[in-house]
Order: C-alpha cells, then structure tokens, then sequence
C-alpha cells in the first residue's frame, strides 16, 4: 500500500486504528466512463475498510480505450465519399457497422 514500508508493521498500524485491509485476486478492472474506458491490465487491487467506509485501491497499467466504434476520420471520409451530412453518416456507420458498407448504403438513396 505504501511503497519502502514494511508490510507487517503496516498492518499492525492498520489493526491498530481499527482498519482492515483485504487483497483481491482481479484479473483485470474496467472502468467505463461516458466518452471511454480504463482498462487496467496486471492489478492489484486492495479494499480497505476504515471508520465504516470501504475504499478501493487499484495499481497496475492503465489502458484509455475510446467507447467510440468509429473515428472522426471515418466520419469525415463518409461524408466525403457521399456529400452526406455529419448525421447522416454517423446513423449510417452505426447502422451497417462497416465504412464501406455505409458509404454503398448513402450512394443508393
């Protein structure tokens, strides 16, 4: 929990003051947020329990993951390739999942 400190001694200290700390075996924590996701690979993951409250302390590697499932390019080459509107081409990549598909499917209305 704090790095160059004695584990031992750290959770004497802990008991002392009425703190309980337990590990957790996790393979892997998600964390979504609206706009995008942490994924945090090879955690250790600790939950303290002190005065009543219970914390969780996460370490590890920390990927940012966007929630987007098309970029601004993507967009940009849709509207491009169909003089389609910024809308339009985002229903149409969301509908058919694919680039191309979307493009072939505004060049048909």
């Amino acid at each position: 929990m704090f790095p160059g400190i004695n584990p031992h001694q750290m959770k004497m200290a802990m008991k002392k003051f009425g703190m309980k700390q337990e590990d957790i075996d996790a393979e892997e924590v998600i964390i979504k947020c609206r706009d995008k996701q942490l994924r945090i690979r090879n955690p250790k993951v600790s939950k303290i329990v002190a005065m009543g409250q219970e914390t969780i302390q996460i370490m590890g590697e920390i990927h940012e993951e966007s929630l987007e499932k098309f970029t601004e390019e993507d967009i940009r080459t849709v509207m491009k390739q169909t003089g389609c509107s910024k809308n339009d081409a985002k229903i149409a990549l969301e509908k058919t999942g694919d680039l191309a598909e979307a493009i072939l499917t505004l060049m048909k209305k």
